[in-house]
C-alpha cells in the first residue's frame, strides 16, 4: 500500500500515522467501502512495527466508523460508506458552492467529524504543554470538596468567585478595570455575542464586521437577525473612516484589536481612537474579542481596546479555550457599568454559564498563580514555534511563498506569489492531512488576497515545519 509511507522521526506517533494514512485513503477512495485491509499481524510484518502499533490504529478507525471486523473474513471499510458518497451533480454543486465569496471550505463529512488534531489546524493550542497532571490535581480536589448545594443549578451569571479572579487578572495583565458584577461567564463566544445581540442590538441592525474575518461571527449576526456589513482591514487594521461611509448608521462594531483574524496586524493607535470615536458620537456598541491577546511576541502585549474607554461603549470578550483548552467551553464578557442590570435581566433567561465543577477549577487555577505562569511558559514557547515554523516553511518554500511576519497571535500567513490560488491549494492540502485554511474564503469583499493561513503552535521543531513545508510543495 503506497500510502502508508510513515516518517519515523516524525513527532506524530505511528500509530497515529497509520491512522491518518488510512483516514485519507477512504476519504480520497483509494480504499472503497466493502475493501479488506492488512491484517494487523501482517501489516505489523511489513512495516516492522509492534502489532500493538498497528492495533491501536486499526481500533481508532474502528470506533470512528471508518473500518468494521468481520470475523474470519478480516477486517473491511465499512461498506455502510457508501451511502454517503455523493453523486457527480452534488459534487458539482458543492464545488461550485465551496468557491463562492465568504463560503466555507467544504470538508468530508467523515474528515470534519474527527477529533483528531491535524498539522497546521488554527485555534488548538500546545496540548502537548498543558500542565495535565497540575489539572488532574485541582479537578480531583474541587470534587472532593463538592457539598449538596453545589448540584443545584449554576449561578445563571457565574461562579461569584470566577467573576472576581477574571476581574483581578484582566486589571494586572490586560489594563482593564471593571469590578466582578461586570464580568458575565459564558460557555463560550458564541454564548457571548448571544447575549450581547439580545441585550443591546435589534433585527434588522448594520453591524461593521472585520473583512477578511472571523466568519462565524457575520453568521451569527445573521442568524440572530442583524445585517453584517464588511470592512476592510489593511496593515493598520479596521480602516475606520471605510465603515463610516459605507455603513454610517451602523450600531456596533465587532473587532479583534489586538491581533486581528485572521490577518494578525494590530489595531494602530489613531484607528482605535476614531472606532472609539465613531461608537460615542454614533450610540454604537464596540465587541472587542480579544482571542488571544496574551500571545505577543516582539514587545509587551497590547492593553486591551476596552482600556481607553471612556464612553461605556466597549464590551470585552474573552476565552479560555486559546490559553487553556478547546473543550473546557467556558469564556467571559466583561460589559459597561450601566448594561450591568440590563446583562443581569438577559443571562437569568438566555445565560449557560458552565458547569459548576469546571468553574471551580479554573477558579483555582487563577487564585494559585498557575494561570499567570502557564500564559508565561506558553508565550516563550509559542515565540519559539513561531520561529521554527517560520525559517522551516520558508527554507522549504521560497520563492514560491513568503511568511509575512506578525507581531504575535498563534498562526501565519502564507503568502502566495505568482498566479496560484489559495482556495484550490488549501483544498488539496486538506485532503493529504493538513489543516490549512485560503485568506480569500474568509471574507467578502473582492480585495481578498491569496495565502494560507497555518497555525504554528502544535510545530515543535524547524525539521518537523521544513518537512510539512515540503509536502505543500510537492502539491503546489
Amino acid at each position: 500500500m503506497d500510502f502508508l509511507q510513515l516518517d519515523t522521526g516524525a513527532a506524530e506517533p505511528l500509530y497515529r500515522q497509520i491512522y491518518l494514512r488510512f483516514r485519507g485513503a477512504i476519504a480520497d477512495g483509494l480504499l472503497q467501502p466493502g475493501d479488506r485491509i492488512p491484517a494487523a499481524r501482517a501489516l505489523a510484518l511489513e512495516l516492522g512495527l509492534a502489532r500493538g502499533t498497528v492495533e491501536s490504529a486499526y481500533a481508532l478507525l474502528a470506533a470512528e466508523g471508518y473500518v468494521e471486523a468481520r470475523g474470519q473474513a478480516g477486517t473491511v471499510v465499512t461498506p455502510a460508506l457508501a451511502r454517503h458518497a455523493p453523486n457527480p451533480s452534488r459534487a458539482a454543486v458543492a464545488t461550485a458552492t465551496s468557491t463562492t465569496p465568504g463560503a466555507a471550505p467544504a470538508h468530508n463529512a467523515l474528515s470534519a467529524a474527527a477529533s483528531s488534531t491535524l498539522p497546521f489546524q488554527m485555534g488548538i493550542p500546545a496540548l502537548d504543554a498543558f500542565p495535565r497532571k497540575l489539572w488532574a490535581r485541582l479537578a480531583a480536589r474541587a470534587a472532593r470538596a463538592t457539598t449538596p448545594e453545589d448540584l443545584i443549578y449554576p449561578p445563571w451569571a457565574g461562579l461569584p468567585e470566577l467573576r472576581i479572579a477574571i476581574a483581578t487578572y484582566l486589571q494586572l495583565a490586560r489594563g482593564i478595570h471593571c469590578a466582578p458584577s461586570q464580568v458575565f461567564i459564558t460557555s463560550g463566544y458564541r454564548n457571548s455575542m448571544e447575549l450581547i445581540t439580545r441585550a443591546l442590538l435589534r433585527p434588522g441592525d448594520e453591524v461593521w464586521v472585520e473583512d477578511p474575518g472571523y466568519p462565524p461571527t457575520s453568521a451569527l449576526l445573521a442568524a440572530a437577525g442583524m445585517r453584517p456589513a464588511p470592512v476592510p482591514v489593511d496593515s493598520e487594521g479596521l480602516m475606520v473612516a471605510h465603515g463610516i461611509a459605507s455603513a454610517p448608521r451602523a450600531k456596533a462594531a465587532v473587532v479583534t484589536p489586538a491581533h486581528q483574524m485572521p490577518l494578525c496586524v494590530s489595531l494602530s493607535l489613531p484607528r482605535r481612537l476614531a472606532l472609539l470615536d465613531w461608537a460615542a458620537r454614533s450610540g454604537a456598541w464596540i465587541v472587542e474579542d480579544d482571542y488571544d491577546g496574551e500571545f505577543r511576541y516582539v514587545s509587551r502585549p497590547l492593553p486591551a481596546l476596552q482600556n481607553l474607554d471612556h464612553a461605556g461603549c466597549v464590551l470585552y470578550s474573552g476565552t479560555f479555550s486559546k490559553v487553556l483548552f478547546p473543550s473546557l467551553r467556558l469564556a467571559y464578557l466583561v460589559v459597561p457599568p450601566a448594561q450591568v442590570a440590563r446583562f443581569e435581566e438577559i443571562s437569568r433567561t438566555f445565560a449557560a454559564s458552565g458547569p459548576l465543577l469546571t468553574q471551580r477549577i479554573v477558579t483555582d487555577f487563577i487564585n494559585e498563580g498557575h494561570f499567570a505562569r502557564h500564559i508565561q511558559r506558553m508565550r516563550r514557547l509559542y515565540a519559539e514555534r513561531r520561529q521554527f515554523a517560520a525559517d522551516g516553511l520558508s527554507a522549504a518554500l521560497a520563492p514560491q511563498m513568503r511568511v509575512e511576519p506578525q507581531p504575535g497571535g498563534m498562526h501565519l500567513v502564507l503568502r502566495m506569489k505568482g498566479r496560484h490560488t489559495d482556495r484550490a491549494l488549501a483544498a488539496r492540502l486538506r485532503e493529504h492531512g493538513m489543516a490549512v485554511h485560503a485568506l480569500s474564503q474568509r471574507g467578502v469583499l473582492p480585495t481578498a488576497a491569496s495565502a494560507l493561513l497555518l497555525a504554528f503552535t502544535n510545530i515543535d521543531s524547524e525539521a518537523r515545519a521544513r518537512e510539512l513545508g515540503q509536502r505543500i510543495h510537492g502539491l503546489l
